[in-house]
């Protein structure tokens, strides 16, 4: 099974900020914008790379699914995480009822990137490169703007062979069909949503004219602070 949990051996009173990812490619990513933003904060994460799977299998609420949600989050709980972090889009929704289950902190990563496309408004157009992803992204986004008192017309599109081009570790081709589909889509958009936080490098490839948003950097800014 491919799952590892990964700890620090120097944890401190500060903040320790756990992730739940479905992809060992975000570790990096993630412990990188940690360091960068509050570089006091430590990090600790459990990788289940068979969790996406299932979800896309079955369903992201599936009994099954929802279960091994539960462990992981109580896996991080177990290794000292303040609050939590759940990398896969598909996931995050079920990731943080089960965390207030649990009575655990736990935010799924678009959350910040969803309530800043709703702040500018307009028409927001999702990008995704997995299709489970769509669904759960539109919601967030719709009742972000329901808590917002705010109207928003939300389109999406899944781009085709990106997923495939990640799978096989082709992050070049697959970041480069992202930043074609962002490109494409752009001149309809008042902004620009990239479904996956696996996307985020794409942004750099494009000088686009409406702001296009990725999670990453979002979801760790409002978690610790613009430090």
């Amino acid at each position: 099974m491919a799952l590892s949990a990964v700890g620090t051996d120097r944890l401190t009173p500060m903040t320790v900020i756990g992730f739940l990812h479905t992809s060992d490619a975000h570790r990096s990513v993630f412990e990188a914008l940690v360091g960068e933003i509050d570089p006091g904060s430590h990090t600790v994460t459990v990788v289940d790379e068979e969790l996406l799977d299932r979800a896309r299998r079955t369903d992201p609420t599936d009994p099954a699914v929802v279960e091994v949600v539960h462990r992981r989050l109580v896996e991080l709980d177990g290794l000292g995480a303040a609050s939590i972090i759940c990398t896969c889009s598909t996931l995050g929704g079920v990731a943080e009822s089960v965390g207030d289950e649990l009575g655990l902190d736990v935010v799924r990563v678009d959350r910040a990137m969803a309530e800043r496309a709703v702040a500018i408004g307009g028409r927001v157009v999702v990008l995704a490169a997995l299709e489970s992803t769509v669904a759960p992204t539109c919601e967030l986004i719709e009742a972000s703007a329901d808590q917002q008192a705010a109207s928003v017309a939300v389109v999406s599109a899944v781009i085709d062979g990106a997923w495939p081009r990640f799978e096989a570790g082709d992050s070049d081709g697959y970041h480069a069909l992202v930043a074609d589909a962002i490109e494409r889509v752009g001149g309809d958009a008042d902004v620009v949503v990239l479904a996956q936080a696996s996307m985020a490098p794409a942004v750099d490839l494009v000088d686009a004219v409406v702001p296009v948003l990725s999670s990453p950097r979002a979801a760790i800014t409002a978690m610790l602070g613009d430090a």
